[in-house]
């Protein structure tokens, strides 16, 4: 059985190239024991204006359709909580 962080990166991994096809990427930082995925955008992503756009439509949206049990995802690079 995969883990938590197993299952999120999976699901990272279906969007990552369309972030590395943008010159970004994204890492899970932690994942707290109340189930909330901390994650650091990287590369072009930390800068985008788009960003936001990106976290909840794309990064949060595909994490929570893979991984119903997570209960928040953060970035933690950027002034925004999901």
């Amino acid at each position: 059985m995969q883990t938590l962080h197993e299952k999120v990166e999976a699901a990272l991994n279906t969007i990552r190239p369309y972030l590395e096809a943008d010159g970004g990427n994204v890492e899970v930082v932690e994942i707290t024991e109340a189930k909330v995925v901390k994650l650091e955008l990287k590369g072009a992503c930390k800068t985008c204006n788009m960003s936001h756009m990106t976290m909840k439509a794309g990064i949060e949206e595909t994490i929570k359709r893979s991984v119903p049990e997570v209960t928040g995802i953060e970035a933690v690079n950027q002034s925004i909580q999901l």
